[in-house]
This record gives structure tokens, sequence and C-alpha cells, in this order.
């Protein structure tokens, strides 16, 4: 039986939706028949849904399969946009990359995933492609971990209960008791090992982001090759500067938060530098 919806849902656009999700990295194109198969909708209206996206350039066709067009980036960036996590996060992240030489990223959770919000990567051979909007399951991540082990158990558990909506199959699958008790540690300790748990070859750490009030916000790491650097490497060589531009994040997402929203979409360009970064000295 279907939940019951809200008398405010609109079922149309839960279709729409349902369309653009329907396309994977596995799958990225697909022809109208695998498209109703896959949203369950009859071929009519999954034919219409395909029809109105591909005329808002959502979506294009051809021989007969359908496949999404860079446009559809638009609706994660009007999330990111709208949160303005991006703003405030790149000149650190780009400062760390440059420091680090390894690509560094932000995530946030979405059920029991972590989503990409941002990233400055380094050409290296790494398994996985990773871009803004990416998601992955969240356990066998350093950034999920960090994320996961701000919650209380009882909201870990109901997460992770759900069935993950990325396609990457983990190396190393949860077990509850020993991941439980990894995240108290990654409490205490504040950061987070992943140590070829989602692919083979990548080893990454992470650090929580906090709001003013110190909830985590968001998670950033540092992803290296295994076979390049060790997990000793990652901890006395990369973890400090992480920390440092994880806290300068905070501290800049603080000031960004104070100013008033006209402010804050004018001066959108400027976040990270003068004045905003300035001290209260200056």
């Amino acid at each position: 039986m279907s939940p019951e919806r809200s008398p405010e849902f609109i079922e149309a656009i839960s279709r729409g939706l349902s369309v653009i999700t329907a396309f994977t990295p596995e799958y990225p194109s697909l022809t109208l028949s695998q498209v109703a198969k896959a949203t369950d909708l009859a071929r009519p209206t999954a034919r219409r849904i395909l029809m109105t996206l591909q005329e808002l350039e959502y979506v294009r066709a051809d021989k007969g399969l359908f496949a999404l067009t860079p446009r559809v980036m638009e609706l994660g960036m009007a999330y990111v946009g709208s949160l303005g996590l991006w703003d405030v996060a790149k000149p650190h992240l780009e400062a760390l990359v440059t420091r680090t030489h390894e690509s560094a990223s932000m995530s946030q959770l979405d059920g029991p995933d972590i989503v990409y919000v941002a990233r400055v990567a380094v050409p290296k051979l790494i398994g996985l492609r990773v871009d803004i909007g990416t998601r992955f399951p969240a356990p066998p991540t350093s950034q999920g971990k960090v994320l996961l082990a701000d919650m209380e158990r009882r909201e870990i558990l109901q997460r992770l209960s759900d069935p993950s909506r990325s396609s990457v199959i983990p190396v190393v699958q949860w077990d509850q008791k020993s991941f439980l008790e990894e995240l108290d540690r990654v409490k205490q300790q504040g950061y987070a090992l992943a140590d070829e748990e989602l692919a083979r070859g990548i080893r990454s750490i992470a650090v929580p982001v906090r709001d003013s009030h110190g909830r985590v916000l968001a998670s950033m790491n540092t992803t290296v090759h295994a076979a390049e650097t060790s997990v000793e490497t990652l901890l006395t060589k990369h973890l400090p500067p992480l920390r440092e531009a994880a806290d300068a994040v905070t501290e800049d997402w603080t000031r960004w938060q104070s100013l008033p929203s006209d402010v804050r979409e004018r001066d959108a360009d400027a976040v990270g530098r003068i004045p905003l970064l300035a001290s209260p000295e200056e």
C-alpha cells in the first residue's frame, strides 16, 4: 500500500522527478519502455513527461533513446547555490588542494547516502568519478562517518535502514555493532578514515564543518590513492591542513549566516575574500 499523501502533494511533479532519477551512470540512455518500467508509469504517461522534459531541454532524444542533458545539473546547483555553502567553501578547498596536491570535497547526508556539494579535484587516476551531486553509501566513506557520528543512534539506524540510491556497491559492507562503535570513536577524535572501504585503491580522511551553533553542517575530506599514500601519512600530513580548512569554512559560514540575505546574494562572489575574511581588529 502506498503511503498516504498530503492534500498539497502534486503527483505530476513527483512523476517528473522519478523520470529524471531513472537515468543513472550505468544506464545514461533509456528507451521509453525502460523509463516506464523503471518509474512504474504507464507508457503514455512516461512519454508525456519525457516530451515535456525534452521541450524544457532537460532531456534529449536520439534514435529512440532518451538521455539527460547537462541542464539537469542546474537543479542540483540550485540547492548548492541557495545553501551558499559552495561560495563559502570554494577558496578554502582550493587552498587546501594547492597545499596537499590531493583532491578535496564536501558532502552532506541525503537519507543513507552522502551527496557531494563542493569539490576541487586534481588529475589523478582514482577508480570512482566524483562530481557535485554524486552520491555514495554513507557507511564506507570517511565523510559519511563524520556526518553520521553527530547523530543519535536511533536516527543513524533509521537512515541506514533505507536502501541506498547510489549505484556503487562498497567493498566493505557495514556491520551494525562494529560500525556504531567506530562512530563513537569518530565523534570523540573528530575525524574519520575510510581505507579502501568504498572502492579498491581509494583512501580518505574527513572532518566536520559546523554551523554557528556547533552542529555538523557538512563534512570535508581529502582523498588519496592508497598505493601512494599510507594511513599514517593521511593522519600526520593531511589531517592538520584539512582541519584548518574546515575550521576556516566554519568561521566564514558563521559570518555568512550573520549577513542580511540581500547582502549575501549581492556579495556571493566575494565570500572567502576581504572583507568577509577580515578579522574584527582589521
